[in-house]
């Protein structure tokens, strides 16, 4: 049943990503009105602003749900302050800095009895839940990801991804992360981690990953965020039943060369549609399973010092 009154959602962090993704997806969703923002930059025409999270919550208690866009360093504290005044909680992804914070809040969530949402925008890619039920019941001998961009472009004069915490190229691989355990139908683990950081940087520039499991042994991922010209954001999968790859990030998809999707994204609107489900619903959804394998990556990681990174922004 679709809901009478939208809930009144709040966004705390408004910057590049809050802008071009989270707001029109609000406006362009009825269960749904932005209410308020937070923010010590600038808030959005027309609509309230605070300097803190503890304003909000004490002068505008009805607002019911908050979508958390700011760094993961710093997202825990906001996090658990909106969970303990009884507000819905939906965090970007990463959904935090460590896996201990992530599990702090979902025992929050549970015991304010609030829905808490990991939101990884890249499983709403168009081809995903295609690619996902393609892959079922099939053996599967081959996994290639190649996600290569250019930091400089996507990224420019964002110090915060260079700092710890900030998680470097993890920063987009996570996403392909994010998509390899959702639509591969079996667990998988991270065996070999070679990670590149800059001599002037905390986080790592570029990563190759491999995975193993039972039924696959080959699983392999390569990052890097030095890649000029063509961006390339691409997942192969080798079956004995024929090939699927996916390109542009989960919008295109061809199983054995033939093109059977071409879509362009929209990601955000499926993840504030599949945040509309869970609060009617009452329930949470937080799959921490590519956090995971980043962590793992760092754990296991053969750590190489590779040449200064210069942003002239």
């Amino acid at each position: 049943m679709q809901q009478k009154t939208p809930h009144q959602i709040a966004i705390v962090g408004v910057g590049k990503i809050a802008r071009d993704q989270h707001i029109p997806s609000i406006a362009s969703n009825a269960g749904f009105s932005l209410a308020a923002t937070v923010s010590n930059s600038g808030g959005v025409e027309g609509v309230e602003n605070f300097d803190t999270i503890d304003e909000l919550i004490v002068q505008r208690p009805e607002i019911s749900a908050v979508s958390l866009c700011m760094p993961p360093q710093a997202r825990f504290a906001f996090a658990q302050k909106a969970l303990a005044s009884g507000k819905h909680v939906l965090l970007e992804k990463p959904p935090g800095a460590t896996l201990s914070e992530v599990a702090s809040l979902s025992a929050l969530a549970r015991q304010k009895d609030c829905v808490l949402f990991a939101a990884w925008h890249s499983r709403f890619a168009p081809a995903v839940e295609t690619a996902k039920k393609w892959l079922v019941g099939k053996q599967i001998s081959k996994v290639e990801i190649i996600w290569k961009e250019d930091v400089r472009r996507w990224h420019p004069g964002q110090k915060w991804i260079w700092e710890a915490g900030g998680l470097g190229v993890f920063d987009p691989g996570i996403n392909a992360l994010s998509i390899l355990t959702d639509i591969l139908p079996m667990e998988i683990f991270l065996t070999n981690s070679r990670l590149e950081f800059p001599a002037n940087c905390h986080t790592p520039i570029a990563a190759s990953l491999a995975f193993y499991s039972a039924a696959t042994p080959h699983i392999n991922a390569v990052f890097d965020w030095r890649h000029e010209g063509i961006q390339r954001w691409d997942i192969g999968v080798e079956t004995t039943e024929g090939n699927l790859f996916m390109s542009d990030g989960g919008c295109v998809l061809r199983i054995d060369d033939r093109l059977i999707m071409e879509q362009p994204a929209a990601e955000y609107e499926g993840i504030y549609a599949r945040f509309s489900q869970l609060l009617r619903e009452a329930e949470s959804d937080i799959d921490v399973a590519p956090l995971m394998h980043v962590a793992d990556a760092f754990m296991l990681g053969e750590r190489h010092v590779v040449e200064a990174f210069s942003d002239p922004q």
